[in-house]
This record gives structure tokens, C-alpha cells and sequence, in this order.
């Protein structure tokens, strides 16, 4: 098993490798230091979101899932009050990019 990083540590990186881009992002909901999960969502400036959470692969290892996708903005911030309400420890970045730029893809965002 991969030693992980403690949830606000993994976002305080992920939020100045935004900044470094160019990529407006704020913290819209701060979670468990250590252990939170962390929701990323992005919305494009034209109404519509996506949002993704970090899940388990087959092989093991850590991959960004979608929970929603090119949706009504207002149905992704469903989505996420929902996750918050059952997950109260949850972390939530909010991205605002009309390209729809999350850098997740990148290497060490895993």
C-alpha cells in the first residue's frame, strides 16, 4: 500500500498547483485534516459543473471518478450537499474554468 498524503495537505498542494496554472479554485468546504475525502468541482461558466471524487481502481490504486458530469450547475451543488450531509469530514475544491481544467490527470494528483 502507498503511504498517502493527510487530506489538507493533498489540498493545499492541489490549490497552489491551481494557482500556478492560472486556474481559479477555492476551498468551498474544509473536512477532516487527516482522512476527509476530497470532492474537486469544476464548472464552466456557462451553467453547467462536473464534480469528482477520488475512488478505489481495480488495481488498487487511487483514480478521480466522476460523480457528475456537464450538468446544471444547481444538480451538481445538489449532488454535493448531499455527500456533505452524509459525509460531514467531506473536503470540496470548486474550480471556476470555461475550459473545464481540473489538473487531476496530472502525475502526483492521484
Amino acid at each position: 500500500m502507498k503511504p498517502r498524503l493527510t487530506a489538507e495537505f493533498w489540498v493545499a498542494a492541489y490549490l497552489a498547483r491551481l494557482e500556478r496554472a492560472a486556474i481559479p479554485a477555492y476551498l468551498a468546504a474544509k473536512g477532516d485534516p487527516t482522512a476527509g475525502a476530497v470532492i474537486v468541482k469544476v464548472a464552466t461558466m456557462d451553467g453547467r459543473a462536473s464534480a469528482f471524487t477520488r475512488a478505489y481502481g481495480p488495481e488498487g490504486d487511487r483514480v478521480w471518478t466522476p460523480l457528475a458530469e456537464a450538468a446544471p450547475e444547481p444538480d451538481v451543488d445538489a449532488v454535493l450537499a448531499r455527500q456533505r450531509n452524509f459525509d460531514p469530514d467531506l473536503w470540496i475544491v470548486e474550480i471556476e474554468d470555461p475550459k473545464g481544467r481540473t489538473l487531476l490527470a496530472e502525475e502526483g494528483l492521484d
